[in-house]
């Protein structure tokens, strides 16, 4: 987990903020607290535990929590389960809240009243915060805050927390002191027990006194919805969006990465000759920047995958292709719900993992979780890549498309197919023919905020640029001391890294990877890329910039293994790269959202045996196929 440097005192009033999910509540936790926050786990549980630091108008230091989204108290998922907890004072290590901040969306206030009435009859005191009030007016919705008020019995503030409207009101609201006594009943005449017939009665009567129980006029995204929704044409926009997706990936990123390798190599020509002869010329040129740069040129590709998925997420259309996938994910015995954790295993298969959180079904959790890495993460994505561009032909085919982004287009289905077929087979024998309506919230359509787009782009790029600078240096560095040491005995023939520590190594290892067409170095490379899948590069060349010659050194890596490897063999890298769990961070991801070593370890081995399957099909039947 992240945490800041910055640590909030446990002592204090303690707010916590409670909302509906897309109400704005994360938006208006950031307004108030900046950088004065920090995030950790719940005690005994994964689900993530946000606290601030803010401070009224008066400069009162008051300590907030950012609770986990919620429709209702009546927990379905662990995320809302820890909500409830901490708001009945049961949470293992944390204090019942002084205070209640209710975020309700100004847009739907229908749906978000309901949540209110919940907490009032926790005796809290409450504060209802108006969010999104911005967005109400735009569609023509006025909502009268101070009849709202007297309606609740709860003070009531206006906010659009983007822009920071109304957070000044607020802090100033903190500083009365009848806004600490627990809430007062409100509609006297009727009884707020937990029925939902009730809460959906005080909800209508309240909405009738703000003479807002018309019927709202359909938006333009209404309208939208019926192409991109349709039961024929919305899975075909759909595919090829995603079809245009990988098709960029390859043909917008050809100028920025031969940019990238061209200048790899003009560094390594340039400082190679200021080096002396030896270990130290050996380290930096073949080190540093043949295993650095060989993962560093896919940065483009990586960066064109990431900015079509933020600006799908950012319009709003996710959602909708969880809507589109809902049938689908049924016949495999899953409901749409478990996509966006799904998709999300596409940027990296950990924040997928931890999606999963918001399934309610227990069953339908652990399946998703055990098939989020089978989803092609961006770390796939420089071995496919370099694979693609080193056997597979440049050129168009059925009309312009790139062959090269039809076989990406290709690797990445194996991976969905792959899973699918997993949660098939599950249902098979865990599932009790349960009947998984999906219900979920599908936000307006909106222009995606190019600052927010931007945004997501650096911290992707940060992330894998720490990661070239971080622990794929020190493997890099790693890997080339076993390839160099020990020196090979005097008189020996061959090469000198297939006397070292790695030659041996690699040869040991090619034993068992030889059936799948694999040889010593790529043997070798998978060991380094068990840390991170994109390691693998930077270790082969690193392995093969050990293995050439003087001249071949500063050699692109694509044409060195186009030169040694056989076709079958680089079809089965491509084949075990869709299904080996090389990654331990995810297995232990894995671990700490089952609370064992049983499901990683079960997943490590169904996943090494899907690979090593899938690779000794594919090297034995390309080979004969070529033959």
């Amino acid at each position: 987990m992240r945490e800041s440097v910055i640590h909030v005192h446990p002592s204090g009033p303690l707010l916590a903020l409670v909302g509906n999910p897309n109400c704005g509540k994360t938006a208006l936790f950031n307004r108030l607290t900046g950088s004065h926050q920090k995030v950790a786990n719940y005690a005994g549980v994964t689900v993530e535990r946000k606290e601030g630091r803010l401070h009224s108008a008066a400069g009162r230091a008051l300590r907030l929590l950012d609770l986990p989204g919620t429709y209702s108290l009546h927990p379905r998922s662990p995320d809302e389960r820890v909500t409830c907890d901490v708001l009945a004072g049961r949470a293992r290590g944390e204090k019942r809240p002084d205070l209640v901040v209710c975020v309700l969306d100004a847009t739907n206030l229908r749906r978000t009243l309901r949540l209110v009435l919940a907490v009032k009859r926790l005796s809290l005191p409450c504060v209802v915060v108006l969010n999104m009030a911005d967005l109400a007016a735009k569609r023509g919705i006025e909502i009268n805050t101070e009849q709202l008020s007297d309606a609740l019995g709860v003070p009531v503030v206006r906010t659009v927390a983007t822009r920071g409207e109304g957070i000044d009101e607020l802090k100033a609201l903190l500083d009365q002191r009848e806004v600490w006594a627990p809430a007062t009943q409100a509609l006297p005449d009727l009884n707020l027990d937990s029925q939902p017939d009730t809460d959906h009665a005080v909800v209508k009567q309240i909405l009738q006194s703000l003479n807002l129980d018309r019927q709202l006029p359909h938006l333009p995204s209404d309208r939208v919805d019926r192409v991109l929704l349709h039961p024929l044409l919305g899975p075909l926009i759909m595919a090829a969006i995603l079809f245009l997706l990988f098709q960029a990936v390859f043909s917008w990123a050809e100028t920025p990465k031969e940019m990238i390798e061209s200048s790899m190599a003009w560094l390594g020509q340039q400082v190679g000759p200021l080096l002396p002869e030896g270990h130290l010329r050996s380290l930096v040129v073949d080190g540093l920047i043949a295993g650095v740069g060989g993962v560093l040129v896919f940065l483009p590709q990586i960066l064109i995958l990431f900015f079509f998925i933020l600006v799908l997420e950012e319009s709003g259309y996710l959602p909708r292709a969880a809507f589109l996938l809902d049938r689908l994910m049924g016949s495999v015995g899953l409901s749409g719900r478990s996509f966006i954790p799904l998709l999300s295993s596409f940027a990296c298969a950990i924040p997928g993992i931890m999606a999963t959180r918001s399934i309610a079904n227990s069953r339908d959790r652990l399946v998703t979780l055990m098939i989020a890495p089978l989803m092609t993460c961006s770390a796939r994505l420089p071995v496919y890549a370099l694979l693609i561009g080193a056997f597979i032909p440049q050129r168009e085919v059925w009309g312009g498309l790139s062959l090269q982004g039809l076989v990406l287009f290709g690797l990445y289905l194996a991976g969905i197919v792959g899973a699918l077929a997993v949660a098939w087979v599950l249902k098979r024998f865990t599932s009790r023919q349960q009947v998984r309506p999906l219900m979920m919230e599908l936000p307006s359509y909106h222009w995606p905020n190019p600052r927010n787009v931007l945004i997501g782009l650096w911290q992707r790029a940060e992330i894998f640029l720490k990661r070239v600078g971080g622990i794929i240096l020190v493997l890099t560095l790693l890997l080339w001391a076993l390839s160099s040491f020990p020196a090979p005995p005097p008189g020996a023939s061959g090469l000198a890294i297939e006397h070292s520590f790695a030659g041996m190594l690699g040869r040991a290892l090619a034993h068992v990877f030889e059936p799948i067409g694999f040889n010593w170095q790529i043997s070798l490379a998978l060991v380094p890329g068990l840390a991170a899948r994109e390691i693998a590069i930077s270790a082969l060349g690193t392995v093969y910039a050990l293995s050439s010659t003087a001249e071949d050194t500063a050699q692109a890596l694509a044409p060195l293994i186009a030169e040694s490897w056989s076709l079958p063999t680089a079809l089965s890298l491509l084949a075990w790269f869709v299904f080996a769990p090389q990654c331990l961070a995810t297995l232990a991801a894995v671990k700490r959202e089952t609370g064992g070593l049983k499901m990683p370890l079960l997943m490590a081995s169904y996943l090494f045996g899907l690979a090593y399957l899938a690779s000794f099909l594919t090297f034995r039947i390309s080979s004969w196929l070529l033959s």
